[in-house]
């Protein structure tokens, strides 16, 4: 039977949180085993909070746009958003803070924020001085794959928080200890582990419960599929926002998707899935309203799939049907590194491509070694 940190955490008697002024870093993710609120169980065990932190999309995970301070209505504590005209807790926040607890559900993609505001909580209570603790939940995706190139140090921001690579195989807890000591934090850290967890285990083999981290993550497949179709989402593309089936569909008005579908299926990045010709129209986000053309991706063989480098593929046969059309400027903000973009931008083969990417994943295989707990 898998545990996340916080049903271990129960087990303990939360000792670590005993007689001390509690800030908790949660969302609607953050749910024992039986599916009670993190915030619920831990004031039952006789835990003293003094206030919630909320990272992007809300401490309800409802929104889509920035997160206002607020009171929990339940609890009446104060509710401070990590995802507002700040990102990271303030001295005055923590003055009521004896330890600062995060407890969020992931999904093992580099610039899905809630990493992000981790490790600038981790950096906050360094500099105040106070504990900070995580409660470890499983990565989705399993412990075992990497895949795409690492940011680049002078690219880093709130989407990549780290010179890490696009998906990285790591769970929360594990972050924390790489931030903790390669970018020299020293945070006073505690991570309580999940339990029953195995590296090569996703999600649906964990016995938990799903919970949609985010509005538009909604399905293990799209958390599989996020990694490469988020890459590309700041262009002039339709990723699926505004349907049932976000990061599933991609499309614009100006697309074949039969031609697109096509070259897709040709290449070697297509392992594991099938790209089928679609028409949709999205009712919210890039292109509301308007018809898209684009292409369906059907997941046939989950263990060949690679995601990353399938919107590698994805980019490199946009590049070659559509060098005008395609406006690719704004992909670099998510890849964050420059010689891959550059090598798509100039054409380059997508072996080519997918050997520089190679070369990141190897290294940080050897790099992460040290900070695995399982």
């Amino acid at each position: 039977m898998v545990l996340n940190g916080i049903d271990n955490l129960l087990t303990q008697g939360a000792r670590v949180l005993e007689s001390r002024r509690v800030g908790l870093i949660v969302n609607h993710t953050s749910l024992t085993a039986d599916r009670q609120a993190t915030i619920d169980a831990l004031r039952a065990l006789g835990v003293r909070l003094t206030a919630l932190f909320s990272p992007e999309h809300g401490i309800r995970g409802q929104l889509d746009e920035q997160v206002p301070d607020s009171i929990d209505e339940r609890t009446g504590l104060p509710v401070y958003s990590l995802y507002g005209e700040r990102k990271k807790p303030t001295p005055q926040q923590l003055e009521q803070v004896d330890v600062l607890v995060f407890d969020i559900q992931d999904i093992g993609t580099r610039f899905y924020t809630y990493i992000s505001t981790m490790g600038l909580a981790m950096e906050a209570c360094a500099e105040a001085g106070i504990p900070f603790v995580v409660l470890d939940r499983v990565n989705p995706m399993g412990g075992v794959a990497i895949e795409g190139p690492l940011a680049d140090p002078d690219r880093l921001s709130f989407t990549a928080y780290h010179t890490l690579p696009v998906r990285h195989g790591m769970t929360v807890g594990e972050l924390a200890q790489m931030f903790n000591a390669e970018r020299g934090l020293n945070a006073e850290l505690t991570v309580i582990p999940c339990s029953g967890w195995k590296r090569k285990q996703w999600f649906d083999e964990c016995g938990l419960y799903w919970v949609n981290p985010s509005p538009n993550m909604r399905r293990l497949q799209q958390a599989l599929l996020y990694p490469g179709i988020g890459l590309l989402e700041g262009t002039n593309l339709s990723v699926g926002r505004g349907t049932d089936t976000p990061f599933e569909v991609v499309g614009a008005p100006w697309l074949d998707g039969k031609k697109l579908a096509g070259l897709l299926n040709e290449l070697p990045t297509s392992a594991g899935v099938r790209f089928i010709p679609i028409v949709f129209t999205p009712t919210s986000s890039t292109y509301r309203g308007i018809a898209c053309e684009g292409v369906s991706i059907f997941i046939a063989e989950r263990a060949k799939v690679r995601p990353v480098a399938l919107g590698l593929g994805l980019a490199y046969a946009l590049r070659r049907l559509y060098p005008r059309e395609w406006e690719a400027q704004r992909m670099l903000g998510l890849l964050a590194n420059r010689e891959v973009y550059t090598l798509l931008m100039d054409g380059a083969e997508l072996e080519r491509i997918l050997d520089r990417c190679a070369r990141d994943e190897h290294a940080f295989r050897q790099r992460r070694k040290r900070f695995l707990i399982y």
